[in-house]
């Protein structure tokens, strides 16, 4: 099993702008793994962690009945509650995985459920982008959604940071590249979105096919900026209660509490993969208490292919009652700005055809 060690570097670094381009291109340019892991992060961010990936298990838990709350069909499953709409390597649905995914727009006004509509960019023609958030009612996952918002921002503070370098190595390098374009592009989107997920424990079935790939989602490349990941919380389901009681004619907790964390996986290979830049699959494993960032396709296409994206996949844990939970924050321009700037495509003409091929239906 082939691990990889990414490109590291300190959040003091990135805010006092001390980010070599060597390092970048080292974590980003075309020989590269195509992520970089961001340390000592503000210190709320471990518990933050254990608590918004905890959630994962507990939302992943409630009932059919329950998910009909916050599902919305006609934003294509992406936004609020999603499973089985992801397609695996072989083509087929991904059941054992759950979805919560959440438009960023609060991170540029708190009022925003999503990215206002325009002439150009429709509710009807653009659901999975202009749909407002889905939320699980505070009643049935209590103090959740705040625990998001502050976690997607807190990444999202940092995925600007990381554009600022990236905005650095672009002016000098990119003939014409507009000054602090990918940083602005990070910090005024509302388009950004952030997904939990709930890798479900493995069936028998699967189990009993030991190590072949069933439950790999396919090989894909974001189609975003800067991706932010958390490291995964793997949590033994058979041995800790997972599933709420109800909370009629209780008084509601401000939040639930977390959930008992496995000190490792108990399965070496579930997590995520690369491909380096020989098709060669590695594993990246990122500690608790750093965030990660990958590149994505508009990235590539803003910075003239100088960082290229990544090509990876996830495994779940082929372990009995074994979950695994984590979070991406797909770091995504405004539909209408450009993200080709030699041929003026912007983000919404470039994502049009995207969703669909990732998505089952």
């Amino acid at each position: 099993m082939a691990v990889a060690q990414p490109v590291v570097v300190s959040l003091a670094d990135l805010k006092a702008g001390n980010i070599s381009f060597e390092t970048l291109q080292e974590a980003f340019g075309p020989e590269s793994l195509g992520i970089l892991v961001v340390k000592d992060v503000p210190t709320e961010f471990p518990a933050l962690r254990h608590r918004l990936l905890s959630y994962a298990s507990w939302m992943g838990n409630l009932s059919e009945k329950d998910f009909e709350q916050f599902t919305n069909e006609a934003a294509k499953y992406l936004v609020g509650w999603s499973k089985g709409k992801e397609k695996l390597k072989d083509g087929s649905a991904d059941e054992y995985k759950g979805s919560f995914y959440a438009n960023c727009a609060f991170y540029v006004d708190p009022s925003l459920e999503s990215a206002k509509p325009t002439e150009r960019f429709t509710l009807e023609e653009f659901p999975e982008y202009l749909a407002p958030n889905s939320w699980p009612p505070n009643e049935m996952l209590p103090g959740f959604r705040p625990v998001m918002e502050q976690m997607c921002s807190l990444i999202i503070d940092t995925a600007v940071l990381v554009a600022r370098a990236c905005d650095k190595f672009a002016e000098k390098e990119i003939p014409g590249y507009p000054t602090g374009y990918l940083e602005t592009v990070v910090k005024s989107s509302s388009t950004t979105k952030a997904r939990l997920l709930h890798y479900y424990p493995m069936p028998d079935e699967a189990l009993q096919k030991g190590m072949e790939e069933d439950n790999w989602c396919a090989v894909h490349k974001d189609h975003g900026c800067l991706t932010g990941l958390t490291s995964a919380m793997f949590v033994d389901e058979l041995n800790t209660n997972v599933k709420l009681e109800s909370f009629d004619g209780k008084e509601l907790p401000k939040t639930l509490p977390t959930i008992e964390e496995l000190p490792a996986s108990p399965d070496p290979q579930a997590g995520l993969w690369i491909k380096d830049r020989k098709g060669v699959p590695v594993q990246v494993k990122i500690p608790r208490d750093c965030i990660a960032f990958q590149t994505g396709e508009a990235l590539e296409r803003i910075t003239n292919g100088k960082f290229k994206a990544v090509e990876h996949s996830v495994r779940g844990a082929y372990a009995k009652g074994v979950a695994r939970n984590t979070l991406a924050v797909f770091t995504q321009p405004n539909l209408e700005d450009e993200v080709d700037l030699e041929h003026h495509i912007n983000f919404g003409e470039f994502a049009r055809g995207i969703i669909a091929k990732n998505t089952v239906g």
